[in-house]
């Protein structure tokens, strides 16, 4: 017997506003009575269910719109119109049927299953069916199929379907795990009732009685291999909200357990087995709806079904659920860290079930082994269960709070991981961590012990986070907890970048990266104070998601801090110090050229001392490190490891060694020695073609490569390539030579940026007898140097462009866009002037939004406002790109005029906004 659909009253929006079911039925069968043309009302049919299942959909859309939370009434209601609208095809597709046909059916039932079956559908989900046959299939029941599945795909709904007698879903089932889970959530819609009974009796006595453990295994193994294919971990900066981790499917995972295990028929019943805490269920709802609501907006957005949140679809999401800018932070800000504290309590809830789940012996052996692995026993307050560190007694414990402290320090010393129970009672427990607590030295010694003791702290800081307990013991450190940058260059949230930060300091501590990073491990090797080092990391980022500079508020912050943890006030002082200027070292080195004397001079000012810049370069060392996956590499490396030892030199024998006469005495010096074979008086000719700038900015490599590009002079109509992989800065080195006319930088940017080059410095001179010598490192799109296979081709590139065979503005324009996904980024435009910073020039900090054709775009405008360009440092921050000019008016004078600046920086806003609208076009 056909299912009878009633009026639910728990939907988004009132039943009967979504579709009536007896309305409908009524309409389609006077539609077929009314009209003898079979193949014409199965036309109207369908042109009738389809409206009706559009103007339903949009009607929960409405609702969701005005509810944007209301996720179950949601997906609730996208099932029960689901519903409606299969009853009517299945109707139809008997009604299309002959009458001998139809008698010749045999005992079927239609069923949803999977999620549909669950009852939780997005507005894309899939509609999975099993059609359920006593016995085999017979012709007239594949001819209803056949005809249910063809108006289904006129309805444009995806159809998952099966046809399986019960001996064949318990076959296939007992063969696959994926269709022994889909049958867990059968569900009857219409046909034979009994039948739909007889195979949930069979499922359960004949296949999933006595498998559990088998069916668990299988569950986690699929979990795990998830993870892993979605990048396994958390806080991934486009999360997948079904598949990731934190996401739907861990949830659902959960319930399929329990119910396999348990027989449960929803998550609530898991409060009675004593699995969950009423707590721990309303965190489990509170999560699942949130998710649900993400993906439901997601997929209305999309019209189509997507369950990746990427960077456009953030932005979209975090304004139909109600975030807005406040604060500092835009919306999308605290929907992403809204987002990433409910997957980091699905975390938690899982590490608890599947404790509890061990507890009763039921995980396998293969898994615990990955997931838990076993230690020795240990003493009391403890004691060792499944492998693992518990509390002995958890009144007694927790009589002294110091213990919740205590017991992650206790978990590093002897390399056990926190039982979740023992985790379960810390995070219960948060409320007891009071002033008082976190002023107690005996608190501040056992954390920093934490801290420092241990070899590498990263995963006791993590648990300690996740649980909420760093926060309790330092509430300044609640707001960056989740706390998401809407950029493409931070790959972690705040907190999460922290704790790696101090996991790659343990790292370099250890040993691991002495051949990677060996400036920084000689400083460690050699000896600093630990205290402050850790602690300034911890506390670097401290201050970001508020409207004030993030590192200002955060010296103000860790001025407050440093002292709880113990430090004397000199450590104060200094940590203070570190987190206020721990952009200043990266700043100095990619925004600034340090081959400028004046660089180098102004940096160790500010540092003042040996400690403090070694320091400084291993945080910021760990800093960039800390940002994500391929963010450092061997240029930041060079430049680094350049300014400190050109800083700690100065530092060691005197400020007064850092000027423009000595560095070109022993420039020339060193292309004396490399020009092998040369004559003396060839020798002295290449020296004095070049004006001092010269000799500062260039390695004596590059300096002699020049040397033999220029030697015998060059045709006024020639320009001569070399291009050359250097590894040292993971970039490949273009040098150019020609006949000086102006414009050249822009030019020669342009051809670059046409044959897809990262322009990241670039530097130019002019010569005494009129030549100029350009030389640019740039990268290929994924940021690596040019395979060397590829250079010839790229040479000839460049020559068709520089020879004016192809007109650059015109090319660029195909070739300059912002991606439909990063779009939704905004990065404001500064345009900032510096007469300070060197001697010589004046230096033009450009902040803006990075696309293609930018550096192009700048330095053409430059050359049209009689503007020489010595140099170009580029720095690229995912998005946000900060190209800074060391320049000269056309005298050969820096730009002092205010005048001249001001119509200068509106030219180059003017350059920048077209460039922009034309990228986005």
């Amino acid at each position: 017997m056909d299912k009878m659909l009633s009026l639910p009253d728990d939907l988004i929006r009132p039943a009967h506003e979504i579709l009536d079911p007896h309305a409908l039925a009524r309409e389609l069968e006077g539609i077929r009575n009314s009209t003898p043309d079979a193949t014409r009302a199965r036309t109207q049919v369908v042109a009738r269910l389809n409206a009706a299942r559009l103007a339903g959909a949009a009607a929960i859309a409405e609702g969701l719109a005005a509810e944007p939370f209301a996720a179950r009434k949601t997906t609730r209601a996208y099932t029960w119109l689901t519903d409606c609208i299969l009853i009517e095809v299945l109707a139809q597709a008997r009604a299309s049927l002959p009458a001998d046909t139809t008698a010749q059916l045999g005992d079927f039932a239609v069923c949803a299953v999977g999620g549909y079956g669950r009852g939780e559908m997005a507005p894309f989900s899939d509609v999975d069916l099993l059609f359920l046959t006593r016995k085999a299939i017979t012709p007239g029941l594949e001819a209803l199929i056949e005809a249910m599945l063809y108006v289904l795909w006129d309805l444009h709904l995806k159809v998952g379907h099966s046809s399986r007698t019960i001996r064949e879903c318990l076959k296939l089932g007992g063969e696959d795990y994926t269709i022994r889970t889909a049958l867990m959530e059968t569900r009857f819609l219409a046909g034979d009732a009994p039948l739909v009974d007889q195979l949930n009796d069979k499922l359960w006595s004949d296949l999933f009685k006595g498998t559990e453990k088998e069916f668990i295994e299988a569950k986690l193994e699929e979990r795990y291999n998830r993870h892993q294919k979605q990048g396994g971990q958390r806080y991934v900066v486009e999360p997948n909200v079904k598949e990731g981790k934190g996401g739907l499917r861990d949830l659902q995972s959960l319930y399929w357990i329990g119910k396999y295990v348990h027989g449960v028929q929803s998550v609530g019943e898991l409060v009675r087995l004593g699995l969950f805490t009423r707590d721990e269920y309303a965190t489990f709802q509170k999560a699942e709806d949130f998710l649900w609501a993400v993906r439901c907006h997601l997929h209305l957005l999309a019209n189509r079904p997507q369950d990746q949140l990427t960077f456009d679809m953030q932005v979209q999401v975090a304004e139909r659920m109600g975030y807005r800018d406040r604060g500092g932070r835009r919306g999308v800000e605290h929907f992403m860290q809204a987002y990433f504290r409910q997957a980091n309590a699905v975390g938690e809830l899982t590490r608890i079930f599947l404790t509890q789940l061990e507890a009763e012996n039921v995980k396998g052996d293969a898994m615990l082994e990955r997931v838990f692995r076993r230690r020795p026993k240990i003493g009391a307050p403890y004691k060792v269960v499944h492998g693992r560190l518990a509390v002995a007694d958890e009144d007694s414990f927790l009589k002294d709070k110091m213990n919740m402290l205590r017991v992650f320090d206790e978990g590093l010393r002897t390399g056990m991981l926190l039982h979740p129970d023992a985790m379960r009672m810390v995070h219960a427990n948060l409320d007891k961590i009071d002033d008082a607590m976190r002023e107690d030295p005996e608190a501040a010694k056992i954390f920093l012990g934490t801290l420092l003791k241990h070899g590498n702290p990263e995963r006791g800081l993590r648990r300690m986070n996740e649980l909420g307990l760093l926060a309790a013991f330092i509430p300044e450190f609640e707001p960056i907890v989740a706390m998401m940058q809407f950029n493409m260059y931070h790959h972690y949230t705040v907190d999460e970048h922290t704790i790696q930060c101090i996991s790659n300091l343990a790292a370099i501590e250890h040993g691991d990266l002495q051949e990677e990073l060996p400036v920084a491990s000689t400083i460690l090797a050699e000896g600093v104070n630990r205290r402050v080092l850790y602690v300034a990391l911890l506390l670097h980022d401290i201050g970001k998601g508020r409207e004030e500079e993030h590192a200002v508020l955060g010296a103000k912050i860790a001025r407050k801090v440093a002292p709880r943890l113990g430090l004397t006030p000199e450590e104060c002082d200094t940590v203070e110090w570190l987190v206020r200027y721990h952009l200043l070292m990266s700043d100095m080195a990619q925004k600034r050229d340090i081959a400028d004397p004046r660089t180098v001079r102004d940096f160790a000012k500010a540092v003042r001392s040996r400690d403090r810049l070694d320091l400084l370069t291993v945080l910021t060392v760990c800093d960039i490190r800390g940002v994500g996956p391929g963010t450092w590499n061997n240029w930041k490396a060079q430049l680094l490891r350049t300014l400190y030892r050109q800083t700690r030199k100065a530092l060691e024998t005197g400020l007064e060694e850092l000027n423009r006469t000595h560095r070109g005495q022993e420039a020339q010096r060193m292309l004396a020695e490399k020009l092998i074979g040369w004559s003396q008086e060839d020798i002295e000719r290449e020296l004095a073609r070049h004006y001092p700038p010269y000799w500062q900015g260039l390695h004596v490599s590059t300096q002699a490569a020049f040397a033999g590009m220029l030697r015998g002079g060059l045709p006024v109509d020639e320009i001569r390539i070399d291009l050359k992989a250097d590894d040292d800065h993971d970039a490949t080195r273009a040098l150019f030579a020609m006949a000086d006319h102006p414009g050249i930088f822009a030019r020669l940017s342009g051809a670059l940026a046409l044959v897809g080059a990262n322009v990241v410095d670039a530097r130019t001179y002019t010569t005494v007898d009129g030549y100029a010598t350009a030389a640019f490192w740039v990268q290929d799109a994924e940021g690596a140097p040019y395979e060397a296979s590829r250079l010839p081709r790229l040479t000839q590139m460049i020559h068709k462009i520089l020879r004016g065979e192809v007109v650059t503005r015109e090319a660029m324009q195909d070739r300059d866009r912002i991606k439909k996904r990063e779009r939704a980024f905004k990065v404001s435009t500064s345009v900032a002037f510096d007469n300070e910073g060197s001697e010589i020039y004046t230096i033009i900090e450009v902040d803006t939004r990075d696309r293609p054709g930018l550096l192009h775009d700048l330095t053409r405008t430059l050359a049209a406002s009689n503007v020489q360009i010595s140099s170009a440092v580029i720095a690229t921050y995912g998005e946000q790109v900060v190209d800074t000019f060391y320049v000269k008016d056309m005298f050969g004078l820096k730009l002092f005029s205010d005048s001249k600046q001001k119509a200068l920086e509106a030219k180059l806003r003017e350059a920048i906004a077209a460039g922009q609208e034309r990228a986005r076009s």
